[in-house]
């Protein structure tokens, strides 16, 4: 395996006996394990790999593949072939062509797709369309309609930690039940909020679970993650197959003011612990300069604007220090053309790293500011006209840098509608802020 690095590179998973710590723990370890396959007990290793068989292939049911999401529905495949299971045989063509489904080739370009994200893309576009207040006629109905099809009723690996909680909750993709995740649910159910019942008693049972759900994954720090609770255990990122350093889900600005937001919309008690827990949350994790780190979105803009929702919906007071200061920097940060604009290099750097002008950056930062109770600076109003200025004359936006956040330092993401929903958003609640003829 050397051959694949740098001869002025150390490699990467090589012992060294001058450190200490988490990875050379792991690398004993793993020569330890390795070992034991060699020498140890076959029949335990083969009921070991059974048991892992029969829990890959549970997690299949219900999903589109393994995880619904490249990399584990890749894995899959591999793991079918080691084990035997013949091209033919339904469980291996089913993960084949639900791998084969993420494939693009239209003639110019050919690709794979992480995923689908049908489920997110509705939901921030119905949100959108409900505060624009132009929907067409049933378009919000038939959304809703379709997103609480889409509802989790089974138990997933979230249940381990919360066993005694009902299921319920929405994943990102268009089917994959054993992982609901904490960003989607809360966004569906700001969508749901905007629409009117499509029919009474089942949405209102179906928010009633999923808020009662959405309550029982805040972690003990106050915050939420995207899929599980209090999954921060540190060392865990130290160990040599730790794919894309991504073993752990902490908790994190983003998704905790989105969620805050979605729970205080709808009806949560603004003094209740959960909502107390979660606003001090966002006070400890304000970066020095005023901003917040995005985990799910580059970077900063998005998780400062999604703080400052959350905050806001929560009743803090738009004079509170903290929320002064975050106005501050979104306006220092603005693009001399009016909008904003952030490089995926911040999360190598550790700190904001200014890029070219975007659509939907524009509109986070836009988004945020109304939060923060700026509405009338010259910052928002160049920002409104720098929206307006860049619109296409089919009614959309253009835009070619990635802001979507798949994996910090490893992989990002373009979300085709993020250019589209964002702006539509940021304007309506614009205009809304300033009234009708501003």
């Amino acid at each position: 395996m050397e051959e694949l690095f740098r001869p002025d590179r150390t490699l990467e998973y090589r012992w060294d006996e001058r450190r200490l710590g988490w990875r050379n723990l792991f690398l004993r370890a793993d020569r330890g394990l390795k070992w034991w396959e060699k020498h140890g007990s076959r029949r335990l290793r083969q009921r070991g790999v059974r048991a892992a068989e029969r829990w890959m292939l549970e997690r299949t049911r219900h999903s589109d593949g393994l995880g619904a999401i490249y990399p584990p529905m890749m894995y899959s495949i591999m793991a079918l072939d080691v084990l035997g299971y013949p091209p033919e045989h339904p469980e291996r063509a089913e993960a084949q062509r639900q791998f084969d489904r993420l494939m693009v080739d239209d003639g110019k370009r050919f690709f794979f797709q992480p995923c689908f994200s049908p489920v997110w893309d509705t939901a921030i576009a119905a949100f959108a369309l409900a505060e624009s207040g132009v929907a067409a006629d049933g378009a919000l109905e038939k959304a809703a309609g379709w997103l609480l099809s889409k509802e989790v009723r089974r138990k997933g690996d979230w249940s381990v930690k919360r066993p005694r909680t009902e299921p319920s909750g929405w994943y990102f993709e268009f089917a994959n039940e054993f992982y609901p995740d904490i960003d989607d649910t809360a966004m569906v159910l700001l969508a749901l909020e905007g629409a009117r019942r499509v029919n009474g008693g089942a949405q209102a049972a179906a928010e009633g679970r999923a808020l009662r759900w959405l309550q029982d994954m805040q972690s003990q720090d106050g915050g939420w993650a995207a899929f599980d609770v209090d999954n921060n255990w540190t060392p865990l990122s130290y160990m040599p197959f730790a794919d894309h350093n991504a073993m752990l889900d902490p908790t994190c600005p983003d998704i905790t003011g989105r969620v805050l937001e979605a729970l205080c919309e709808a009806g949560a008690d603004r003094r209740g612990r959960g909502v107390r827990r979660a606003v001090e949350y966002l006070r400890r994790t304000q970066e020095a300069e005023g901003g917040w780190y995005g985990r799910w979105g580059v970077n900063y803009i998005y998780g400062t604007f999604l703080a400052l929702r959350g905050l806001r919906a929560a009743g803090e007071s738009p004079e509170e220090p903290r929320i002064v200061r975050a106005g501050e920097w979104l306006r220092s940060i603005q693009n001399a053309d009016g909008g904003w604009g952030e490089s995926c290099a911040s999360y190598d750097e550790g700190c904001f790293v200014s890029a070219p002008s975007t659509a939907s950056q524009t509109a986070w930062a836009l988004l945020g500011l109304l939060a923060s109770g700026d509405t009338g600076s010259l910052s928002v109003r160049n920002g409104f006209e720098c929206l307006v200025a860049r619109q296409t004359a089919e009614g959309g936006w253009e835009e070619d840098l990635a802001t979507g956040t798949g994996f910090p330092r490893v992989f990002y993401l373009t979300y085709h509608l993020y250019r589209q929903s964002f702006p539509l958003l940021a304007l309506s609640c614009y205009l809304k802020a300033r009234g009708a003829d501003a």
